[in-house]
């Protein structure tokens, strides 16, 4: 199985909010999956500086300190090493919930599904193209070689989004 960053997410209307999912195939077991979701310094490679408590309502605590952006959430979902979610939210702002679901997937590997929901009104296909780069910057460091944020994949995808999220309203 090979890794595949083919295919861009779906975006949908649930109630008051705009939900993107986005589903990777991973050649890797997911243990080493959760590892990267979970554990501070493999968090480090592909998303941010911080911690996320293992627990359901521990501390979902990052710094993404190039955007300026600071997450301070709590964990509201944990089964490991099957889902995790928690809200991409500082304080004082309105939920963003993340859910990072790992399932076998066949064949061998792990099926990720990210799961991202913003108020109306947000930038969802900007939110959406974030993490389609973050998702690109996990499967370089499951492989070893961790990577910056890329911007091309953000700019590409991000214009793709804004034409599904068009069609929604």
């Amino acid at each position: 199985m090979t890794d595949s960053m083919d295919d861009l997410g779906t975006l949908e209307r649930v109630g008051a909010r705009l939900q993107g999912r986005m589903e990777r195939l991973m050649a890797h077991d997911a243990q080493a999956v959760w590892q990267m979701l979970t554990v501070p310094d493999k968090l480090a490679e592909w998303l941010a500086p911080g911690t996320i408590e293992p627990r359901l309502g521990g501390a979902a605590k990052l710094n993404f300190t190039d955007s300026g952006i600071v997450i301070d959430s709590q964990v509201s979902a944990f089964d490991p090493p099957r889902l995790l979610e928690y809200s991409w939210s500082g304080p004082g702002e309105p939920a963003r919930p993340l859910r990072w679901e790992l399932h076998p997937a066949d064949g061998g590997g792990t099926r990720l599904t990210l799961t991202v929901s913003v108020p109306d009104g947000e930038d969802i296909a900007r939110s959406c193209a974030g993490w389609e780069a973050h998702l690109m910057m996990l499967l370089a460091a499951l492989e070893g070689v961790p990577m910056k944020f890329p911007f091309d994949r953000f700019k590409t995808t991000r214009e793709q989004y804004k034409q599904m999220a068009a069609a929604l309203k």
